[in-house]
């Protein structure tokens, strides 16, 4: 097989403590991490350091409620964390290149919001923003917005469909050259390029235009974490970058061609979208080293925390079965259907109890988990990568800041002696870091300009 001409891209996705789900209780972690400012100025420069592609935030807008242990009534899971945006703001302005990606629901979300916030975003950074777009699987997210239940995924990814494209078209309210500012001529902008997106839809019914000018990158890097058949709709149509859980290289070779497959439908190029699968790195000098870690962390784990946690990623209501018990039949999920599926082809193949289960995802969550050495970790990935598993990978760090510090100290240096990833920045927009064009401007299909009401 012919090597690749492009190099391979790096997320660096920081979940407060590291991703492990006892991450927090390691003696190396920073236990404050989620609102701990200079910890995550910390990262940033060290991800920027390292020539990560971007910084990666996941969100939600709940807490989970059943992670509190029943007897002595203690709160033993991570919770407590920055608004993503909000932390992102605040990086921007202490680092310079690398990219600020932040997840906002299209569910628990208004399209004008997200706009305007990432239009912001990406001014405020220099052109370095790029939205997570997510339909949110977790059900108790909907009782903190007047619901008395979650959407079904099918209205929520219908939702999601019209969100993107009002969002979009949003961004385009001005035209590139709109704000002249002419001071001597009292002139500010030029009416004839600012246009009406005149939205009515199932969903929204949306004016504009937008009260911020046009981004730096024509539209901040749209990204998608859902991988059910309605989220693969979505990201062939609208994603730059897709994140997804393929915990085998059949799996992600699978997924890969099928996705980028789906683009010509519409008038898509594959390059046009870089599919970055997680991967959740333990690094060691040697192989005892690394498994000593992973060790280290897996004897952190409390069952309560455990088989919460496979609860919440599976849909599903356990408390009927011991944690010995194999894992059962489950019922079809409201919330995300692709992991559920992920996880129960997993059991499957090698007959996991419900313990076991809860044990193999309790780092990565599904997502690929690599333990081993700098040389075992990086052909891993290059395997991946040549295969066409992968354009890249979301690098998803057990601990930090100390995973973070294993993987740009040890791997990456391999990575670049491989000739693999970049030694340094081309350019300085998230769009530039990913070789992705800058959509040029579009005139909103229903819409006059503002001038001519």
């Amino acid at each position: 097989m012919a090597r690749r001409s492009e190099t391979l891209h790096l997320g660096a996705f920081l979940y407060p403590g590291g991703h492990h789900v006892a991450a927090w209780r390691h003696p190396a972690s920073q236990a404050d991490a989620g609102t701990n400012a200079a910890h995550y100025r910390q990262l940033a420069r060290a991800a920027e350091a390292a020539k990560f592609d971007l910084l990666f935030l996941a969100d939600g807008v709940s807490i989970r409620g059943d992670d509190i242990d029943a007897l002595s009534r203690t709160a033993i899971r991570y919770v407590g964390q920055f608004e993503p945006l909000t932390l992102l703001s605040h990086l921007s302005a202490v680092t310079e290149r690398i990219g600020l990606v932040a997840t906002a629901s299209t569910t628990y979300n208004e399209p004008f919001h997200v706009a305007r916030k990432f239009a912001s975003l990406d001014h405020l950074s220099g052109g370095r923003a790029g939205w997570n777009l997510v339909t949110s699987a977790d059900p108790r997210e909907a009782y903190n917005f007047g619901r008395d239940s979650h959407l079904a995924h099918a209205r929520r990814y219908g939702r999601a469909e019209e969100f993107v494209d009002v969002v979009t078209g949003l961004w385009d309210s001005f035209e590139d050259e709109a704000f002249v500012r002419d001071a001597a001529e009292g002139r500010f902008f030029d009416p004839d390029k600012l246009h009406l997106l005149g939205h009515e839809g199932e969903h929204f019914s949306v004016r504009g235009p937008l009260n911020v000018p046009r981004p730096p990158q024509g539209h901040p890097v749209i990204v998608q974490a859902g991988s059910s058949e309605a989220g693969k709709a979505l990201a062939a149509r609208t994603a730059e970058i897709v994140f997804t859980a393929q915990a085998t290289l059949a799996d992600a070779q699978a997924f890969y061609a099928d996705l980028k497959g789906r683009m010509a439908r519409h008038g898509r190029a594959p390059d046009e979208l870089k599919i970055m699968p997680g991967a959740f790195p333990v690094v060691g000098r040697t192989e005892t080293e690394a498994q000593d870690k992973y060790g280290q962390l897996q004897d952190l784990i409390h069952p309560v925390v455990g088989r919460s946690l496979l609860e919440q990623l599976s849909g599903a209501d356990l408390s009927a079965y011991p944690d010995d018990a194999p894992v059962p039949d489950l019922p079809e999920t409201n919330g995300g259907k692709s992991r559920q599926d992920l996880l129960l082809r997993l059991a499957r193949r090698e007959g996991l109890t419900i313990r076991d289960l809860y044990l193999r995802i309790a780092g990565a969550r599904g997502h690929w988990t690599l333990v081993g050495t700098p040389v075992q970790i990086a052909d891993a990935l290059e395997e991946s990568f040549e295969a066409y598993g992968a354009d890249g990978f979301n690098i998803m760090p057990p601990t930090l800041p100390g995973g973070l510090e294993d993987f740009t100290s040890l791997v990456i240096p391999e990575l670049q002696r491989r000739g693999l990833f970049r030694t340094a920045y081309a350019g300085s927009t998230l769009r530039e870091h990913l070789g992705l064009a800058r959509p040029p401007h579009r005139k909103p299909a229903q819409s006059g300009r503002v001038a001519a009401e």
